[in-house]
């Protein structure tokens, strides 16, 4: 069994997405299912937070999803453009976005997805 980075997936056996492998019993002994958890304190800096699957990252780099979120002007307007972007570009996994938007005069979230 092998572990490698393939066009920036990790994938076991040259076949299995990561995320995908932790469902296949022939290949659980060798996979963990502890999560991988940060902890980050958000300042006045951080305009937003954008949370997407696999099918946007593989044909996207984080700083166009960020250029993308700036270039609009709602939450809900950049989740779609990600998507719709991640569609043009060929994707063919699942393609799921959220962008959260800090509005930074009360610090109340504002939240849509596509």
């Amino acid at each position: 069994m092998s572990i490698s980075a393939a066009g920036g997936v990790y994938r076991v056996d040259k076949r299995l997405a990561m995320s995908r492998a932790f469902g296949d019993y022939t290949i659980k002994e060798h996979l963990s299912v502890k999560p991988d958890i940060w902890d980050s304190s958000l300042t006045k800096e951080d305009d937003f937070f954008i949370v997407a699957s696999d099918g946007l990252w593989k044909v996207m780099d984080n700083q166009e999803a960020v250029d993308h979120v700036r270039a609009q002007n709602s939450a809900e307007a950049a989740a779609k453009g990600l998507a719709a972007t991640a569609l043009k570009r060929g994707s063919r996994d699942d393609i799921s976005c959220l962008v959260i938007c800090f509005a930074h005069q009360d610090w109340t979230p504002v939240v849509s997805q596509n």
